[in-house]
């Protein structure tokens, strides 16, 4: 079921989504050569804690960590691992959900390990590119394969990116995963029409080759996570954002300045 949801529910999700953001401002000053993922694994997590949230990932459908931690090929659910230190050209991706007082929020957003390839930064251009081409779609009156489209026809046909399918957005609030599901790919005109009050995510995961993945076993663990299936890099960007008569309002905007039009 798809819920609309109401003025104080919007504003609760806007004071998650800050501490969301303002967490990723904390990881970001420590993404550097030689840092370990486990170390953004504490950053991220003592930063939603101190500010009387709580890590919504952590012991979702038995995870055991407050972010993923997604280095190069990795596409997504990666496990943040001691001893594991991010190695100069390397992009990380820091994905988290945070609740805050039963107002969820949800993002994730690529980092520059030191100084890297402009094969590597032009892809994470073109992924933040892509988020924000289809949070522009998030409208009143327009369908869900708006958004997919807009997505994919940058990424896949004018970029020649590959364009994750089997890992989708999807409606947030009052759980972490509800309805509608939110592909990143589509066709204009198709699938479930917008209406003011829906809460979603936007999240695509775009790769410098195939748009398939593959799954992975975390050594002496059963928890699995996504890789891509030819080994090339992936980048992601992810905004929950609400969808008003006065357009989409994201509300784990890192940047008040950049994201000023999309603001509550």
């Amino acid at each position: 079921m798809i819920t609309l949801k109401s003025q104080r529910e919007i504003e609760g999700m806007a004071k998650s989504g800050a501490i969301l953001a303002g967490m990723h401002h904390a990881v970001a000053e420590i993404i550097k050569p030689g840092v370990s993922s486990w170390e953004i694994e504490k950053v991220g997590r003592e930063y939603i804690e101190s500010h009387g949230a709580i890590p919504a990932e952590l012991g979702f459908e038995g995870y055991k960590y407050a972010t993923c931690v997604a280095i190069n090929d990795e596409v997504a659910h990666s496990v943040p691992r001691k001893g594991l230190d991010l190695k100069d050209g390397d992009i990380v991706t820091v994905d988290t959900v945070v609740n805050w007082q039963g107002y969820m929020s949800d993002s994730a957003w690529t980092y520059a390990v030191g100084t890297i390839s402009p094969e590597r930064q032009k892809l994470m251009d073109v992924t933040k590119k892509a988020l924000y081409l289809g949070i522009d779609q998030a409208v009143v009156g327009n369908r869900l394969g708006d958004i997919g489209y807009a997505i994919q026809h940058y990424t896949e046909d004018e970029m020649g990116y590959g364009d994750v399918r089997e890992l989708i957005g999807h409606g947030i609030q009052p759980t972490m995963h509800e309805a509608p599901n939110v592909p990143h790919y589509g066709e204009p005109g198709h699938g479930l029409r917008l209406k003011a009050g829906m809460t979603i995510t936007i999240e695509p995961m775009i790769t410098t080759g195939t748009w398939k993945i593959k799954a992975k076993q975390v050594p002496n663990d059963d928890w699995e996570y996504y890789v891509t299936a030819d080994g090339s890099d992936c980048a992601q960007y992810e905004h929950t954002l609400v969808i008003t008569n006065d357009g989409p309002k994201i509300l784990t905007s890192q940047d008040a300045v950049a994201d000023a039009k999309y603001l509550l």
